[in-house]
């Protein structure tokens, strides 16, 4: 008995000093609530309200904010690797529904005087909770001043194991949404879809209901094998597009666009045509080439297109995919060219052909160069190669039209994973 009374004393005296101690060292709620705002405006916002609901003085904070990201994999558990394998559908599930839950609340329950500045929100496209979503940033945005408002909707299925018919019921879903929500689609500044299958036209018509639309990003989807998806919008300032099947992408009229990222395309032409992007400025092309396919000139598919400054060239260790052109013909397309990334060059490529660029681009101030066979994304089973039409070696024929030629503007050489070779000097 005495050694357990005095084990009780001492628990007592340790939760009375604890007790203490949270008194006077709950320094967080005793922060000024413009500081507290801050600092809770750069977590995940249902992180937020977890630290919230511990304090009293902080239970009124979630609605003063003026910044939210609301995401389904907000569990504490989705980036512990060590942890995540525990996790079950039905746990991201019921995050989502959270989600849901807390957006309506939060948004319906806050002082509509605070102007939202950042409203993104990350979500499993799936009923009731992507109508509750829809429906409560539609009305947040009929009564409130909201400055951004994004989108990045994600499928039940991955991509990995959707069938056709998956990828077309995605893309039906989404259009129901947009159907039942037109409001808040018509309020949104960024668009992330994945995993869908479109009819020809619903595209185009989702681009018409998303009439503020200043980033529309699209991850495996498309409109069917080899469809063509033409693209016109008065806002729209950067397009995304990861892998997908179409056979190209047709950017009709643009005025605002800057930026344009074209990951993997299928065709085996020219991925893209350029119409009216005067302000097009940044481009990015990523392709794991083969044998068969076209290579690209680019004086032919930035014939429209003389305003680029930054040129980002991705090859993923693989075929070059780009001819050396002569720099009569790159002159009037590459003239305002600024900033060159060739990224994941196959390692014992020969890199005199990348002096193409710079004799055909006089503005140019930095060229950064990487040589890496990535082994993580590259094909190594010889069989499949050859079946395939990867190609074994990936040098470049290419002769300088200027034998002393000397570049006055460049700056910045970087070359990664440089070798005192015949390759590299």
């Amino acid at each position: 008995m005495k050694n357990k009374n005095g084990r009780r004393r001492r628990n007592k005296a340790a939760r009375k000093e604890a007790s203490a101690g949270n008194g006077e060292g709950d320094r967080l709620s005793k922060l000024p609530n413009d500081l507290l705002l801050n600092i809770l405006e750069r977590v995940d916002t249902l992180d937020a309200i977890r630290v919230c609901v511990l304090s009293k003085q902080m239970l009124k904070l979630p609605t003063m904010l003026s910044q939210f990201f609301l995401s389904f994999d907000s569990i504490p558990a989705y980036h512990d690797k060590a942890r995540v394998s525990s996790l079950s559908l039905s746990d991201v599930f019921r995050t989502n529904s959270a989600v849901a839950h807390v957006t309506d609340n939060i948004l319906t329950t806050r002082s509509p005087e605070i102007t939202i500045s950042k409203l993104k929100i990350r979500f499993i496209l799936m009923q009731p909770d992507s109508l509750t979503i829809g429906k409560s940033v539609a009305s947040a945005m009929a009564t409130q001043k909201v400055d951004a408002a994004e989108f990045e909707i994600v499928t039940e299925k991955p991509y990995k194991i959707c069938s056709s018919a998956d990828l077309l019921h995605h893309g039906k879903q989404f259009n129901d949404f947009v159907c039942a929500c037109p409001n808040a689609f018509a309020g949104l500044r960024r668009l992330w879809l994945r995993n869908m299958r479109f009819g020809a036209l619903d595209i185009p018509n989702i681009l018409t209901t998303c009439k503020l639309l200043e980033s529309l990003r699209l991850t495996h989807c498309d409109s069917g094998i080899h469809s063509v998806l033409q693209v016109e919008h008065a806002q729209l300032v950067e397009l995304l597009v990861d892998y997908g099947q179409f056979e190209r992408v047709e950017l009709i009229c643009l005025p605002k666009l800057k930026h344009v990222a074209y990951t993997n395309w299928s065709s085996c032409e020219d991925p893209m045509y350029f119409g009216f992007v005067p302000q097009l400025s940044k481009l990015s092309l990523t392709k794991i080439g083969v044998r068969s396919e076209k290579n690209i000139e680019l004086s032919q598919l930035l014939a429209n297109v003389p305003s680029i400054s930054e040129l980002h060239l991705d090859f993923r260790s693989e075929k070059i995919w780009i001819i050396p052109e002569c720099p009569k013909l790159l002159a009037s397309v590459l003239s305002k060219l600024q900033h060159v990334n060739l990224d994941h060059l196959p390692e014992g490529c020969d890199l005199a052909w990348t002096m193409f660029i710079l004799e055909a681009a006089p503005s140019l101030k930095e060229l950064c160069i990487t040589v890496w066979d990535h082994w993580c994304i590259i094909f190594t089973d010889k069989e499949f190669r050859k079946e395939n039409g990867f190609c074994d070696k990936a040098d470049v024929k290419w002769k300088p039209y200027a034998p002393n030629f000397k570049h006055k503007n460049l700056v910045k050489l970087t070359i990664y994973g440089f070798q005192p070779d015949d390759n590299f000097v």
